[in-house]
């Protein structure tokens, strides 16, 4: 099944979703509380500045809030993860949040703490459809729709037809394989071909290494798909060290500092904004309502808008 489909379609159970918990144990929850109390597992706080950013944005929010929140890092271990929700059960706090290291190595641990009535939010990166019926939603970028945006900008950039080649994130991660797919329904009427696919993890040096490798084993590269302007730059530096940077565009699913000054100066065709502050915002604001038992939607998306040079005016540099 489709997982854009399976997303946008969940959203119309979110009632019968909050009337179910509402009917299960309550294990995970405890009465005459001073305050909310969260916690929050995220992937790999330390991976780039997006993801330190949100990290940040997440407490400092959560505590203007007045609420108690704890902010663990799995750096990049599934097992970590895992584990550290198990110690956020332990703890009973009135709502677990995860941003994913794996979509699906997440889900045994997540069902338990969902049968043990703890609420569950899954941000920035959705979890597995194997687990979904198991969190009470989804905050973040709407992965699809930033994949198919950046496909929209090489289709242009292009005039639809050339060689691409792509320089993904982390294999298995559901924010990976939903830009993907998101890229590749974007050209799929155009004369565009995707040579070559190769993970870089969201490291800026590894995607260097990535590219200069294609740059060998390629003659043609009209294009290059980045996951994220990290990835992107990284890609950059590769084909400005090989002489090539006017021969090849560049576009991306997720806008930085770097990407935005390329942009900026022609360098670099275009890319999408994703706010780790209005996503980290947004995580808080939904897991507050989860918790005071209001109604909110399944999938909650924060804006992601396509920036090229004529365009970037309208934007403010992205800070991270």
């Amino acid at each position: 099944m489709n997982k854009r489909f399976l997303l946008v379609s969940v959203m119309l159970l979110t009632l019968l979703v909050g009337l179910m918990a509402a009917c299960g144990s309550t294990e995970g929850k405890t009465d005459n509380k001073d305050s909310i109390t969260m916690g929050i597992a995220i992937a790999d706080v330390g991976q780039d500045g997006y993801n330190t950013l949100f990290a940040n944005t997440i407490k400092e929010t959560a505590e203007k809030e007045g609420i108690q929140i704890d902010v663990l890092d799995a750096q990049a271990d599934a097992v970590k993860q895992a584990n550290q929700i198990e110690d956020l059960m332990q703890k009973q706090v009135d709502i677990i949040m995860v941003w994913p290291v794996n979509a699906k190595a997440i889900v045994p641990v997540v069902k338990k703490a969902h049968e043990k009535g703890f609420p569950i939010l899954s941000v920035n990166s959705i979890i597995d459809e194997s687990g979904i019926d198991y969190i009470n939603g989804y905050t973040g970028p709407d992965d699809f729709e930033q994949g198919r945006l950046a496909g929209e900008l090489m289709v242009e950039a292009l005039n639809g037809e050339g060689k691409v080649v792509e320089i993904i994130g982390t294999p298995g991660a559901d924010n990976t394989n939903l830009r993907v797919e998101g890229f590749h329904e974007a050209i799929q009427d155009s004369d565009i071909e995707v040579i070559e696919s190769q993970p870089s993890d969201w490291d800026l040096e590894k995607s260097q290494q990535i590219m200069e490798n294609y740059l060998t084993k390629y003659n043609e590269i009209d294009g290059i798909f980045a996951m994220s302007d990290n990835v992107g730059t990284g890609a950059y530096n590769a084909i400005k060290e090989a002489g090539r940077e006017s021969e090849i565009a560049i576009t991306s699913a997720n806008m930085y500092d770097s990407g935005y000054e390329l942009i900026e100066k022609g360098e670099y065709y275009g890319s999408v904004e994703q706010s780790p502050i209005e996503d980290a915002k947004l995580a808080v604001k939904t897991a507050i309502d989860i918790v005071n038992g209001e109604e909110v939607e399944f999938a909650n998306f924060i804006d992601t808008p396509k920036v090229t040079q004529e365009n970037i005016e309208e934007f403010e540099k992205p800070g991270f």
